[in-house]
């Protein structure tokens, strides 16, 4: 059975209280966002979520989107669900009040995606695009492309898309043929075909905006000859409402594992009118944009299904009576003791509730980050968050999407012969979850990204926004005390961590085949240090709550205890993983090819 209601208390812990002093809080463009007004927020999302999306999430899967004649049907219920999302202002969260957006903070509007993620990520996925597109659009295009498009994709009356991959190109961009012809009017011919494009043709809006990556006639090789073009489904009248077809057609959809709501499409563009979107040639800056904001939320769509698939877990647990407690009976008056009551079954469950309070914690750092890398007014402090949100965009989308992928199949576990049943509900969450570790880039191209670019960036800086708060906290609260077992835990996985990096930084120099053999591996460390570190915040908060007295003990009391089975149980991962980098490529790269 599908379980899910927002954690909403574990949530406001989050925003409210976990990361007051780091930094990145006091932004003058923000103090209206008060607790009570987000609180709010919180709230009707969560009612929306518990009572529109989730009722839709396995019809929508059983159903599928439809495609006939180049036309593409949601399943039902969809195109009312989305009408209802955009009327009450849930696309325009966190976009632009000047485009017609609301203006709040990302730390909000990354709780609310994680939201719709647990309760229907097909759905989640449509309005998401359109996130990304937005920001793509305002940070690179013309004020009059600007003007024309983003009021109405921030109310949601219009959809977005990103167009990048190729049938014979996917992570090597580079390769791709798209092309684009100038026209006298300053406009652009664009031709070419692009496929797994998510949402790229719907009946939830009456227009789609593509953009799409595609070559001038006179461009360079590789990726230094991409640009990026805006290229609508419909042409727009100048009056702002829907014009004639521009030449985009939708040539299939793809028959998928999982998100089966979610309509991912073969778009073909055939001398379709689009428009030059930043600086020719500069096209994979422009989309990295848009790239990067999808990556952290592809992060959360595995922190939201790993949320569902626990709370869906945890009932079926409490609810199905098999054998006897070791430790004796627990319930007289039945014929069997639920399954909660077995160490096995509390492993599991608790594993999944770790990895999703840690990756909550760990995300909302990163979105208090993206709000001052946007906001605030004082440039040290728009520097640091700005190095933090590049460091750990990677770590967010791997990280997350591999913990709620294992969070997924252990709901499925814990169902036993009935999580392998459609019935259950539990095996969709198995199989939506799996695409997030693919998309936008996969996870092992993300810890490429990781370890290739942003370690040595500007001789470490973007790592000292991570070390520096680690290493003062340990600092500051290292010696006797309750804590202590818990900061030792940490200093011992921090340390794993600093000797990695030099690891990797030393051998890499000489052959980069060492830092690609270690790359997966460090990301999930850096990981996990970031994870414990929030712990150690968190149990540290709860304690003091309760040592000077709340009326939320229980709430304080089962987050030091999830915190205290996170650092037992999770994080000697370090050990291991720093034993797997310490050993280097040979092994990895010892066998012949041809022995494969």
């Amino acid at each position: 059975m599908q379980v899910y209601d927002a954690p909403l208390r574990d949530m406001r812990f989050v925003l409210d209280e976990l990361h007051q002093d780091d930094g990145f809080g006091g932004i003058p463009a923000l103090e209206e966002f008060t607790p009570d007004l987000t609180s709010a927020v919180l709230e009707e999302a969560a009612r929306f979520s518990r009572e529109v999306l989730a009722p839709i999430n396995r019809s929508g899967d059983e159903e599928g989107c439809h495609f006939e004649n180049g036309v593409v049907r949601t399943p039902e219920g969809f195109k009312e669900a989305y009408k209802q999302f955009a009327e009450g202002g849930w696309t325009s969260l966190a976009s632009d009040p000047e485009w017609g957006g609301q203006g709040l903070p990302e730390a909000v509007s990354k709780l609310v995606e994680e939201m719709s993620c647990s309760a229907n990520l097909s759905f989640g996925l449509y309005p998401g695009l359109s996130h990304g597109a937005t920001t793509a659009i305002e940070g690179h295009a013309s004020e009059d492309i600007k003007r024309a498009y983003l009021p109405k994709l921030v109310s949601g009356e219009w959809a977005g898309t990103m167009c990048l991959t190729e049938s014979h190109c996917g992570t090597d961009l580079g390769l791709l043929r798209t092309r684009a012809v100038p026209q006298d009017d300053g406009s652009y011919r664009v031709t070419g075909s692009k496929i797994f494009i998510s949402a790229g043709e719907h009946d939830l809006t009456d227009n789609i905006i593509h953009l799409v990556l595609a070559r001038l006639p006179d461009a360079p090789k590789g990726v230094k000859g991409i640009s990026l073009f805006l290229v609508p489904k419909y042409l727009p009248n100048d009056d702002g409402s829907v014009g004639p077809s521009n030449g985009v057609a939708c040539g299939a959809i793809e028959h998928k594992m999982g998100l089966k709501a979610s309509a991912t499409c073969q778009m073909n563009f055939d001398d379709s009118t689009g428009w030059l979107v930043g600086e020719p040639n500069k096209g994979m800056a422009a989309m990295f944009t848009m790239m990067n904001a999808e990556r952290v939320s592809v992060g959360i769509q595995g922190l939201g299904v790993g949320e569902a698939a626990y709370q869906s877990a945890v009932w079926y647990a409490k609810d199905r009576l098999q054998g006897r407690s070791l430790s004796g009976v627990k319930n007289p008056d039945g014929p069997a003791d639920p399954i909660i009551v077995h160490p096995d079954v509390r492993r599991m469950l608790m594993t999944m509730r770790a990895y999703n309070e840690g990756c909550r914690a760990l995300s909302g750092w990163v979105s208090r980050a993206l709000d001052a890398e946007k906001h605030s007014p004082d440039p040290e402090v728009k520097q640091r968050a700005a190095d933090f949100t590049a460091l750990m965009t990677p770590v967010v989308k791997a990280l997350f999407t591999d913990l709620g992928h294992e969070s997924a199949h252990l709901a499925v576990q814990c169902y036993g012969g009935h999580g392998y049943i459609r019935e259950s509900g539990v095996e969709q969450y198995a199989r939506d979850a799996r695409i997030a570790m693919i998309y936008e880039g996969t996870n092992g191209i993300q810890a490429l990204d990781l370890v290739g670019r942003k370690l040595g960036a500007h001789t470490g800086r973007y790592l000292r926004s991570f070390f520096h708060p680690v290493s003062a906290f340990i600092e500051e609260n290292s010696g006797e005390g309750p804590m202590k077992p818990m900061i030792d835990a940490l200093a011992r996985a921090f340390g794993a961590l600093q000797l990695s990096t030099a690891t990797i930084a030393q051998r890499g120099m000489s052959d980069p085949e060492e830092a690609g053999a270690a790359a997966s591996d460090y990301l999930r460390l850096l990981g996990l240090v970031g994870m414990a570190y929030c712990f150690a915040r968190a149990t540290k908060i709860a304690g003091l709550k309760l040592l000077f007295g709340t009326d939320e003990k229980a709430f304080y009391d089962a987050k030091i205890k999830t915190a205290t089975f996170f650092f037992e149980r999770i994080l000697p991962q370090t050990a291991a993983l720093f034993l797997q980098i310490k050993a280097g490529k040979k092994s990895m790269m010892a066998l012949d090819q041809d022995a494969f």
